[in-house]
């Protein structure tokens, strides 16, 4: 669903570029709280995992197919506002070392992709848990239905913008039917690698994954036969070994290189369904060249490699490369941000 240049006209673009900003900035903020020593280097891999993911369409109908928004799993794994953080991350690696969604719609596509994703998902993805059995299987079923939802949210989100800001004059009735409808099957293959990968993760290490904490259904003990929540027991503490996030980072950023600079040559050819629905309604008329279209990794492939399954595998891990480089520095400097605000509260409270 990246949104080229041409799609939304100059002024509301600049105003989905003013919200994004705004959100970026709360994200900021809120990633400050939600980050700590452990998960601070995890919410970079998540960023690199979704770029890799991305890169493997699948096909949901007739000529068209779909690819993770990442949205959802991103709030999931780290936190809302780090999850926006994330798809910001993966959304600017994508538009300027790659070509792929406008530079002047980079605006628009951290509004649909990031923003309105990660707070539908997350906010369904709460609520779900709060009445559901406080189980990891419960959790991973919030997971699918937050990411299913969370897509078709972001195609009416588009379909609200273009109604603002559209360049081409086309029905708007039928924008919003083929929009939602193909991005609701879109969802469901999110819903499935969101559901999983949460999973595979809650199975290792459920205390890395923020939506899943607090889940397990308290002990119950019977006293004069009634059941009655048992006292919280003080966990001993971990041994260093255990508390170590790096297996989990090391297989994850191997999963992600592995998918990336392999599996990727594998993915639908097909348009995706932003793409699809584009080209059947006339929206791409005015559709204009990208900025970086000049750039050695444009389309994702390598410039001057000829070998079409070498060049596009290179361009993955380059871009997985670059994308867990940058995002790993984003967080560790909003981490090292929170700690040194600790640091200076704490010494002026002693004086």
């Amino acid at each position: 669903m990246h949104v080229p240049d041409g799609f939304i006209d100059a002024p509301v673009s600049a105003a989905a570029g003013v919200v994004a900003a705004g959100a970026v900035a709360v994200g900021l903020r809120g990633a400050r709280r939600e980050l700590d020593q452990r998960t601070a280097p995890l919410a970079g891999l998540v960023a690199a995992f979704i770029f890799a993911v991305q890169m493997l369409n699948f096909p949901v109908a007739a000529g068209t197919s779909g690819h993770l928004l990442g949205g959802a799993l991103a709030a999931i794994l780290v936190g809302p506002y780090t999850g926006v953080l994330c798809i910001a991350v993966v959304l600017l690696m994508q538009g300027i070392l790659f070509a792929d969604g406008g530079l002047t719609a980079l605006g628009v596509n951290i509004t649909v992709m990031g923003v309105v994703t990660t707070v539908v998902a997350y906010v369904l993805f709460r609520g779900l848990t709060r009445v559901l059995p406080r189980t990891r299987r419960s959790t991973t079923a919030a997971a699918f239905v937050a990411a299913l939802v969370s897509v078709p949210a972001a195609a009416l989100a588009f379909t609200l913008i273009y109604a603002i800001g559209g360049t081409t004059d086309v029905p708007l009735g039928k924008v919003l039917t083929a929009m939602v409808g193909v991005h609701v099957l879109i969802g469901i293959g999110e819903a499935a690698i969101t559901a999983l990968t949460v999973g595979a993760v809650i199975a290792v290490r459920p205390d890395l994954v923020h939506g899943a904490r607090g889940t397990g259904a308290p002990l119950k003990l019977r006293i004069d036969g009634e059941l009655v929540d048992a006292p919280a027991a003080t966990p001993s503490p971990a041994p260093v070994a255990a508390r170590s996030t790096r297996t989990v980072w090391a297989a994850g950023l191997a999963a992600a290189l592995v998918l990336a600079g392999f599996v990727s040559f594998y993915a639908s050819a097909n348009p995706d369904g932003l793409e699809k629905v584009a080209a059947d309604q006339g929206i791409d008329e005015k559709a204009q060249e990208h900025g970086a279209a000049d750039s050695p990794l444009a389309d994702y492939g390598v410039r001057n490699i000829t070998d079409a399954r070498l060049s596009g595998g290179l361009a993955g891990v380059i871009g997985v490369g670059a994308t867990v480089v940058v995002g790993s520095g984003v967080f560790w400097a909003v981490r090292s941000r929170r700690t040194s605000e600790r640091s200076e509260a704490r010494t002026t409270g002693s004086v």
